[in-house]
């Protein structure tokens, strides 16, 4: 049972990745939705590592990640800097403190958690 919930997690993660990766390339969305889909996806890698754990912790924890990713980009070694022009590096660390990137987190992080806690409810 636990192995086809990782399964269904791995999966939503790819489906928001690609919504991601679309989202980037069609004019007119606006750069926030990017980053509520990139915390959607820390929520559901959260859940996927951590099964075990109950929905409001996972949240919590997801939300942590996030707001430390953020806060990381006010660090500005060289080396760190290297990492953020890599394509991976940029996706995964981002380029620039925004205080309002803290708030479309949070947001992800309520969509991913209303998404999970709709999906247990029906089972």
């Amino acid at each position: 049972m636990l192995k086809n919930n990782r399964l269904s997690y791995f999966i939503l993660i790819l489906i928001v990745i690609a919504l991601g990766i679309t989202s980037r390339k069609m004019e007119g969305v606006p750069t926030f939705f990017g980053d509520t889909l990139y915390a959607v996806m820390v929520y559901f890698g959260m859940r996927m590592i951590l099964i075990y754990l109950n929905l409001k912790k996972t949240a919590i924890l997801a939300l942590l990640f996030c707001f430390a990713i953020e806060f990381i980009q006010l660090y500005s070694a060289e080396w760190m800097l290297q990492i953020r022009r890599t394509k991976f590096g940029h996706y995964g660390l981002g380029q620039g403190f925004l205080w309002s990137d803290l708030g479309y987190y949070t947001l992800g992080i309520i969509i991913g958690f209303w998404m999970d806690s709709s999906w247990v409810r029906r089972k």
